[in-house]
């Protein structure tokens, strides 16, 4: 157990383990899903801030392809871009390789979205709620703040199978995000609260101003200075975490880090330093 006046997160991380709702495909009563198939490759960047499951509920195909987004600073329309199948549906999927599109699932509050690809910066930035499911490397910023905001992600899960950019989870308040490859410069910078799950190499300076939240970290990881050696156990939060992550997302995680030790720092002592970065540390 953390010693006596450490700041313990097994409560958060056990509410957040149990909180998190099944998968809306999973739900008899939802109707089918809402795909989004690349038609036209974007030359320059395209924000699309305007792809989030909960958003894309109520509307059909024609008005989804007439959504705006905006391509190398100038207006469009989703349509231009992407093919629309379905409509009326919390259960987004988008089909292609996508690192010029940016800010996909921003503001997020519920449902489920699931990209068949790599995908650009900003995805699930300032999200809420549901679920997004990258099946591929994330650009910068995933999990994040918008640009002067206090406070990235507030809820929901972003699961990115693959590598994330810089800043991953930067500022996020409430929320899991777990990433099955590398993280960029600055993994979890400026957290208030949540969980981010390395399972590979967590990026330098993961975890830096760290206020309060968790960074669980399965591979190797540079600590930064101002992080203190607490003590080394076995947290059952964690072990129940990342059975959720295996069970309802399909994270493949190995049973030694699901019941291994894991030491434990609490910091970031040069901000609030009620945070903790938990290194899995063997069997």
């Amino acid at each position: 157990m953390p010693p006596r006046g450490e700041h313990d997160h097994g409560g958060e991380l056990r509410r957040q383990a149990r909180a998190a709702p099944l998968p809306p495909s999973e739900d008899p009563g939802m109707s089918d899903a809402v795909t989004l198939s690349l038609a036209e490759p974007p030359v320059h960047a395209l924000v699309a801030d305007c792809i989030a499951a909960d958003r894309l509920a109520g509307l059909d195909a024609k008005q989804i392809a007439q959504l705006p987004v905006v391509h190398g600073g100038r207006p469009g329309a989703l349509g231009d871009f992407f093919k629309v199948r379905g409509g009326r549906s919390s259960v987004v999927r988008i089909e292609g390789d996508l690192p010029q599109v940016e800010a996909i699932g921003a503001s997020m509050a519920g449902g489920e979205l699931t990209i068949d690809g790599s995908v650009g910066r900003d995805v699930g930035i300032a999200m809420s709620g549901g679920r997004i499911d990258v099946r591929g490397h994330a650009g910068d910023n995933a999990g994040g703040a918008r640009a002067g905001a206090a406070r990235g992600m507030t809820g929901g899960e972003i699961i990115v199978r693959g590598n994330v950019g810089d800043e991953a989870g930067a500022r996020m308040r409430r929320g899991i995000l777990a990433v099955t490859g590398d993280g960029g410069r600055g993994t979890g910078i400026g957290m208030i609260a949540g969980t981010v799950v390395v399972l590979g190499q967590a990026g330098p300076g993961a975890g830096r101003f760290l206020k309060r939240g968790s960074i669980v970290a399965l591979g190797p990881m540079d600590r930064p200075a101002t992080f203190r050696y607490a003590c080394t156990y076995r947290p059952p939060h964690v072990g129940l975490l990342l059975r959720y992550l295996r069970g309802h997302a399909g994270v493949p995680i190995a049973d030694r880090y699901v019941v291994g030790r894991y030491a434990r720092y609490a910091g970031d002592l040069a901000e609030l330093g009620k945070g903790e970065i938990l290194q899995w540390a063997g069997e």
